[in-house]
């Protein structure tokens, strides 16, 4: 079944059916915008809230981030940024993959449909005007034989009247006799353009209209066909995300079952255990037997309170639930409880040591450096690292008096010997580490004291590491003696692993494959870093 056989006589309702049907393509594009819309503001909406409640860079240090609770807070909201990304490349798609898409598609069905309404129009305005020319001819033909009729009669007429002469008479049949012929010319006239008529109407409804008719169903069609495929991308867009949203919502459970509120208790027990005892009795003060408050003090052994460990009027009683006032910060932590001022002092420590491990680096560094220099004036001046190297060891210094005092503080405080164990050592100018003993004495034993003057982590640093896996390869542009401490030396076309990248101070650390490792002077190479 087809238009152009069935709907012959349909023209009006074939083009308010089609025009029709690119307005509801119109109509869903705009839907489908007004829908990415909403799924770009919700999106907008989701990012701005996960950063309103997201912490401050400030208040990650705060006490209550290490609280899985929290923790988990953190993760539901990095998860909500990741699924409001999610809804931004659903409303991304719909509006590649169906606006744009449909609307070029709709613009290139209005100009078919143009064209095809444009050559009905034509087929009909040819009809029309074949039309007229036979009507033309017809009346011509209506007129003339009237006119050949008349002239015929007035001949008879002239020939039967006795009082009409020959000539008369003659000249009614040369003028009955022309009309007639032109009457029968404007015959032929007429049947020959009802002829052209009959055949251009046969085809225009029976070839030319059910063709356009026909190519209106197959632009209908397509047009449906189309506007089908985008209402299943409207699905198909949400579901191709959906795995990935899914992993959003897993992560969102996953966060509140690593929620530990043991775990968490345990945590707030060890930030804010004070290592206070609790108050002893109070003391029998007898008047009557003319015992005095000093002899009194001295002569029951209660246990102290809080108030004789932190030194304030023991006259006064220690109440759990009284307003505190803010202590004053002090560099020692004296301001804290016991417990926590180990814990942090003892964080200082570790802090201080990494500090100054990183400007004894520096220092070696430094070292190499000057001794390639002096070595290969070429290279570069020693004079010119004379600032930083100043400028290093002065800081070693400042380090190493910051660690002294810390170190004391610590020993103040109190280390428990179950709890946390130190290493002590120390670092000489060349960067070696060296154990001494309490009275500043080298010393082989590794057995921890605590009024060493620098502590560090229990983890023995000194321990031969595993070869670093090399980060890339370099090849040898000059040859390099690498006579001095730490270099190594390399041919002109030597192909090297890199294992450590040039920080800044112009060496780059290599390894060749029987495992010798030394500094190179990167300008001397072509380095390629493994992607």
């Amino acid at each position: 079944m087809d238009w152009g056989t069935e709907l012959w006589d349909q023209y009006d309702i074939i083009e308010k059916h089609t025009q029709s049907g690119l307005e509801l393509v119109e109509k869903y594009v705009k839907f489908v915008k007004e829908r990415t819309e909403i799924e770009q503001n919700y999106a907008k909406q989701l990012r701005n809230l996960s950063k309103k409640y997201n912490p401050k860079r400030s208040g990650k240090d705060e006490p209550e981030c290490r609280l899985s609770s929290y923790q988990s807070f953190v993760d539901i909201l990095n998860e909500m940024n990741d699924y409001a990304g999610q809804r931004e490349l659903i409303a991304e798609n719909m509006m590649m993959n169906i606006c744009i898409d449909l609307t070029k598609y709709l613009q290139e069905l209005k100009q078919e449909r143009k064209t095809y309404l444009l050559d009905a129009k034509k087929a009909q305005q040819s009809l029309e005007s074949t039309y007229k020319q036979l009507d033309s001819s017809k009346k011509r033909f209506e007129r003339e034989w009237r006119e050949a009729e008349r002239a015929a009669q007035y001949a008879e007429k002239t020939d039967q009247d006795i009082n009409a002469t020959k000539a008369d008479v003659e000249k009614a049949k040369q003028q009955a006799h022309m009309r007639a012929h032109v009457a029968e010319e404007c015959k032929n006239d007429y049947a020959a353009q009802l002829q052209k008529y009959n055949k251009e109407k046969n085809q225009f409804y029976f070839s030319d209209m059910p063709l356009i008719f026909n190519k209106l169903q197959d632009l209908d069609e397509r047009r449906v066909r189309k506007v089908a495929q985008g209402y299943i991308l409207f699905s198909d867009t949400e579901k191709h995300v959906m795995p990935i949203i899914g992993k959003c919502l897993e992560g969102i459970t996953k966060a509140g079952t690593n929620v530990d509120e043991k775990n968490d208790s345990l945590i707030v027990l060890e930030q804010n255990k004070s290592g206070f005892e609790r108050p002893g009795d109070v003391e029998f003060e007898d008047y009557s037997q003319g015992i005095n408050r000093a002899s009194s003090d001295s002569s029951l052994g209660t246990p102290k309170g809080p108030m004789d460990l932190l030194g304030k009027n023991r006259n006064k009683n220690f109440w759990l639930f009284s307003k505190k006032s803010k202590p004053t910060v002090t560099e020692d932590f004296a301001h804290l409880p016991p417990e926590q001022r180990r814990k942090r002092l003892q964080q200082k420590l570790e802090d201080k040591c990494k500090e100054l491990q990183k400007e004894v680096d520096q220092s070696e560094a430094l070292g190499k450096m000057k001794d390639v220099y002096e070595k290969n004036p070429q290279m570069g001046d020693p004079a010119s690292l004379a600032p930083q190297i100043n400028q290093t060891s002065q800081n070693i210094e400042r380090l190493r008096g910051e660690l002294n005092k810390y170190e004391t503080w610590v020993a103040e405080a109190g280390v428990r010997g179950d709890t946390l164990r130190y290493k002590s050592h120390t670092f000489n100018n060349n960067g070696a580490h060296d154990l001494l003993s309490p009275d500043g004495a080298h010393s082989d034993e590794s057995t921890p004291d605590t009024s060493q003057a620098i502590y560090a982590e229990f983890d023995d640093d000194f321990e031969d590491e595993e070869l670093t896996a090399p980060i890339g390869k370099c090849t040898a542009m000059y040859s390099f003696p690498g006579a001095s401490e730490g270099t190594i030396s390399m041919q002109e076309g030597e192909v090297l692993s890199v294992v450590e990248e040039d920080k800044g101070d112009g060496w780059t650390r290599v390894r060749r494959s029987n495992g010798d490792e030394g500094y190179i002077p990167t300008s001397y190479v072509t380095v390629s870093i493994n992607k």
